[in-house]
């Protein structure tokens, strides 16, 4: 059965079921969901209903609910290169919002599994959760499990292996859970279907308390299910995964020799094959390479695919090759890939030139090192992360002084931290512009859409530079139409408020963050609005100042210069003159 095939199996089998069928959301959470940097699990797209937040019969239509979730962890990207692990994965997932629960949800797991999929039923086993001080044990599941599979083998476990949520944070829906294992002919035993019986709420000081619907959330990963019922020693075996590699043993000439590798040649194969993946879905989704962020998980994976080109002995450019394939395997199943296959070429392409010459120099950097690599140099420098310095060093038999890293790193921030403290006695010079770059962002989300966000921003007493996510070059008349925007609201006068909220109140606000993961661990954050009211003001950010008190007070705005700042990321130049300060 091909990995199509068993898909569409699971998505007919629970539209059989009165299930309806929702589309995978993006890897990049909405607005939903801003806890998290990337979807981590099937359930994200449908917090709100699970939750009691928001109505999935109006949303949906139904309150029965199955979806193949595109998902992306980077926890163990270090193990990934092993037989098992993995960046980007597909979650199988079924759901029900306040409709059924244990009763139906255990039979009709199992169903698919002994009855669609021909699974060995003696192959399998479950476990439940064995119950914590404020938490009973499930004797239901328990109870359902036998009746159901008289004799099936039923093991308890604790919080850590039977008790799931919340997802990508420390508070949100959650409940204990019942897992369905399979034992491989290796006699392996693999984790392979997830059902937790939603049913608790938990706060920001660990409490746990009744939601108010139970709910049924479900995952079971793709990848481990193609590997079972292809009968495949691991999941690169696949064909998830084998058309890919193929193409990579013509692309490293080791197509001869693909039954005997060397170990460290299969990891790096394998490696590459996971990364070119992922960052192929996460680029097909409007993420691009920077620095911070879910950029630089992006940055990362490309870059360490890159390296493991080099140490396959591959020289130039390579990626392009792989990335179609993926594109090919893929874009029947995900559209969006086929329809951005020219921008994700374009984007993987920029940053394996921008890093091969990196590489390059710091590759020959590191030689003339030795044995005592400075990892922090390589890093500053050359733009290794400390990860990938220590697969070189590892590679080439040396190690990392890793307290050297971090001491060096800590000098580095200190260093910033006191320019951040001489900058702060400049706090009253640089409030216009900080304002005329709120008003600019605003302006710009304004003209170009809700997509467009802050990327970077950098104030000086009389100007900025304020970097934002953007496809293409801005012509004259978008400058022109931005520029008197800002311009028409400095004219109203409008008042620049400050409130202290909680970043969840922010978000329902509409306020933009950059880097909003970080403000979301924070319990009281700083609003800045422009306007009265900030639930109608035409510029909202979380900031930590300094600003004007009135618009009026920048005199006139003007954009000196727009640029490329990169892949997906355009650059404006601009200032706010003061009237006093004009000659």
């Amino acid at each position: 059965m091909t990995h199509q095939e068993i898909r569409q199996k699971f998505l007919d089998y629970f539209s059989s079921h009165d299930h309806t069928v929702v589309a995978s959301s993006s890897l990049v959470p909405s607005s939903i969901d801003e806890s998290v940097l990337l979807t981590t699990a099937g359930m994200q797209q449908f917090k709100p209903y699970l939750m009691g937040e928001a109505d999935a019969l109006e949303a949906f239509g139904n309150i029965r609910l199955a979806s193949i979730q595109k998902c992306f962890r980077t926890s163990d990207v270090e193990e990934v290169g092993d037989e098992s692990h993995h960046t980007f994965f597909e979650m199988l997932g079924n759901f029900s919002v306040g409709d059924y629960f244990k009763d139906v949800a255990i039979p009709l797991a199992w169903n698919f599994l002994t009855q669609e999929l021909k699974l060995d039923p003696k192959r399998m086993f479950v476990s439940i959760f064995a119950g914590e001080p404020g938490i009973p044990k499930d004797k239901e599941a328990t109870e359902i499990w036998k009746r159901e599979v008289p004799g099936i083998e039923i093991r308890e476990q604790g919080r850590e292996d039977n008790f799931w949520g919340p997802p990508g944070g420390k508070t949100g829906p959650c409940g204990p859970c019942s897992e369905i294992y399979y034992v491989l002919d290796s006699g392996k035993e693999i984790e392979l279907w997830n059902l937790v019986f939603m049913e608790y709420l938990k706060d920001e000081e660990g409490n746990f308390t009744k939601l108010k619907q139970q709910n049924i959330d479900t995952g079971m990963g793709l990848e481990r299910l193609v590997l079972i019922l292809q009968k495949k020693d691991n999941v690169f075996e696949t064909d998830l995964f084998s058309p890919l590699l193929e193409t990579l043993h013509q692309l490293t000439h080791l197509v001869e020799h693909k039954n005997d590798l060397k170990p460290e040649q299969l990891r790096s194969l394998r490696i590459i094959a996971d990364h070119v993946r992922g960052g192929v879905f996460l680029v097909g989704d409007g993420v691009t390479p920077l620095n911070v962020g879910r950029g630089y998980v992006l940055r990362r994976v490309l870059r360490r695919a890159i390296l493991h080109g080099r140490l396959l002995g591959i020289e130039g450019y390579f990626l392009l090759e792989p990335v179609r394939k993926v594109i090919e395997m893929y874009g029947e199943i995900y559209p969006e890939l086929a329809a951005r296959e020219k921008e994700i070429q374009a984007v993987i392409e920029e940053e394996e030139q921008k890093f091969s010459r990196s590489l390059s120099q710091g590759l020959k950097v590191m030689e003339k090192m030795g044995k005592k690599v400075d990892a922090f140099v390589l890093y500053d420098t050359y733009g290794f992360p400390l990860e990938l310095t220590q697969e070189l060093a590892k590679s080439q038999g040396l190690k990392i002084d890793e307290a050297d890293f971090e001491k060096k790193l800590e000098e580095q921030k200190e260093r910033a931290r006191s320019a951040a403290k001489k900058r702060e006695g400049e706090a009253e010079q640089i409030a216009p512009q900080h304002t005329a770059a709120h008003l600019l962002n605003a302006a710009l989300r304004t003209v170009l859409g809700p997509q467009v966000h802050q990327a970077g921003q950098h104030l000086e007493v009389d100007k900025f530079r304020h970097d934002f996510t953007f496809d293409r070059k801005l012509d004259d008349a978008d400058l022109k139409k931005i520029e008197s925007l800002v311009n028409e609201k400095i004219r109203e006068n409008l008042p620049v408020k400050r409130v202290v909220t909680t970043f969840e109140e922010a978000k329902k606000l509409g306020a933009e963050a950059q880097f909003s993961e970080k403000y979301a661990q924070v319990k009281e954050i700083s609003l800045y609005h422009v306007g009265d009211d900030p639930k109608s003001a035409f510029s909202k950010e979380l900031c930590g100042g300094p600003h004007v008190a009135h618009t009026s007070q920048l005199g006139r705005f003007e954009i000196i210069k727009e640029e490329s700042a990169g892949s997906g990321v355009r650059r404006i130049y601009g200032r706010a003159v003061p009237f006093a300060s004009e000659t």
